[in-house]
C-alpha cells in the first residue's frame, strides 16, 4: 500500500455485487453507491459508511480490521484483497466489489470460508499425529529455532482464503487443497512433533488434489496479504512426495 492522499477528495464509484441466496425473490445484481473519499480510507471504512447511512441490508464480513482475521476476503477490481487494508487511494474512483468464488454465498459480499477451512483439516487432518502415549512425567522436548520459526512462518495464514479465490484449480475443483491447504500441510511435515510418515504425507498430499494439481501460475502467491512464501512451500511438498515415491513407498504392491 503506498499510503499516498490525494490532495483533492475524490468520489468514490462503487459497484456492488448483491444477491441473498436465502431470498427466492433475489436476484443477482450489482447496486451502485458514490462516497466521498477521506484521507486514509479502506474498503472496510467505506462498506461501513455504505451500510450506516445507505443500505443498512449490505452483508459482508469483518472483525479485527487489522489484517489478522481474515474475514474481509473479496474481489477488488477482480483481484482477490482484505477490505480491512485496501486503501481507497492505491484504487481509481471506479471500484468493483465482488464475493470471493469457490467459496459458498452467504449473501452479497459474505461467502462461507469456515466450511471449506474445516473440510481441508480434516481430509489432511491437521494436527500433531504422536505415535507414544501421553506422559506427564517426561521432559518436554527442546525445540530447534531454525524449526520454531519455520513452523511459526507457516502458522501466519489467516485462511482469509484470496489464495483459494484466485486459484484456477480450486474454482473448478473443489477438493483441491489450493494455497492454505497445502501450506497447512507443510506447517505439519516439517514439525517434529508430528510422527507421520514419509509414505503416510505422500498419501495426504500427492495427487490431483495436492501439489501436484498445482498449474504452477502462483496467483496464490500474489494475492496473499501475509505474503506467505508459497512457492517455496510448493517446492518443499513436491520434493518430499518424490523421495517418498523414489524411496519405494509406491512400489509395495
Amino acid at each position: 500500500m503506498s499510503g499516498e492522499q490525494n490532495s483533492e477528495s475524490r468520489r468514490l464509484r462503487l459497484e456492488i455485487f448483491r444477491y441473498n441466496p436465502q431470498d427466492e425473490g433475489s436476484e443477482p445484481h450489482t447496486d451502485v453507491f458514490e462516497v466521498d473519499e477521506t484521507p486514509f480510507m479502506t474498503l472496510f471504512i467505506v462498506l461501513n459508511k455504505i451500510r450506516e447511512t445507505l443500505d443498512p441490508g449490505l452483508q459482508f464480513d469483518f472483525v479485527c480490521r487489522s489484517a489478522t482475521c481474515g474475514s474481509c476476503g473479496m474481489m477488488v477490481n477482480g483481484r482477490p484483497a482484505l477490505a480491512c487494508r485496501t486503501l481507497t487511494s492505491d484504487l481509481p474512483e471506479e471500484i468493483t466489489l465482488y464475493p470471493l468464488p469457490a467459496f459458498k454465498l452467504v449473501g452479497d459480499l459474505s461467502v462461507d470460508t469456515g466450511t471449506w477451512f474445516r473440510g481441508m483439516s480434516e481430509r489432511t487432518e491437521a494436527w500433531i499425529h504422536e505415535r507414544q502415549a501421553f506422559d506427564p512425567a517426561v521432559q518436554e522436548e527442546r525445540m530447534s529455532d531454525d524449526i520454531a520459526a519455520a513452523i511459526y512462518e507457516n502458522d501466519r495464514c489467516i485462511e482469509c482464503g484470496c489464495c483459494v479465490a484466485s486459484c484456477g484449480v480450486a474454482n473448478v475443483d473443489p477438493e483441491f487443497l489450493a494455497g492454505a491447504g497445502l501450506n497447512r500441510v507443510a506447517r505439519f511435515m516439517v514439525d517434529p512433533r508430528d510422527k507421520r510418515s514419509d509414505a503416510e504425507w505422500f498419501d495426504v498430499v500427492a495427487g490431483d488434489e495436492g501439489v501436484f494439481g498445482c498449474f504452477g501460475m502462483m496467483a496464490c502467491a500474489d494475492v496473499c496479504p501475509k505474503e506467505l512464501p508459497l512457492l517455496e512451500v510448493y517446492a518443499y511438498l513436491r520434493r518430499k512426495t518424490l523421495g517418498a515415491r523414489f524411496s519405494g513407498r509406491d512400489r509395495r504392491q
